[in-house]
């Protein structure tokens, strides 16, 4: 595993479904057939997490998740109901994982001599132009 890579242990015991029918075009099966796919996961709840994790999840996904603390994610890509529930398990997956994975601290750093340089010079070109649009003495 890399240094990015964070623990997410199984959660599929916690999640819940709940199936709709897709919205869009389509022929007759499309009223029929519930394939689009609702996941539930109660962040507060959940057995699984550490009190940490459940922390930075609430904080990160903040505008994610419903009043009752529920993160959801929806899929209606496909037309299988079962393929639609196998994607909405990998987003939350991804979704949780980027959460998760500790912010990088920047490293300050200084400026190069010829980036300064070519800073400067630039300024001063600017500067010798606005110079010029001033009023001219006959």
């Amino acid at each position: 595993m890399t240094e990015n890579a964070v623990h997410i242990p199984d959660l599929s015991s916690e999640f819940s479904f709940r199936t709709s029918r897709s919205s869009g075009p389509g022929g007759q099966h499309v009223n029929k057939v519930d394939s689009r796919v609702e996941l539930r996961f109660n962040i507060e709840n959940s057995q699984l997490l550490t009190d940490q994790q459940k922390e930075i999840l609430q904080e990160k996904l903040t505008n994610k998740l419903t009043t009752e603390g529920d993160l959801i994610v929806v899929s209606q890509k496909e037309r299988s109901q079962l393929r639609n529930k196998e994607i909405t398990i990998e987003k939350l997956y991804a979704l949780l994982a980027k959460a998760l994975r500790p912010v990088k601290k920047r490293r300050a750093t200084r400026p190069t001599r010829t980036s300064v340089e070519k800073r400067i010079t630039s300024k001063k070109q600017t500067g010798e132009k606005k110079k010029w649009r001033g009023k001219i003495d006959l």
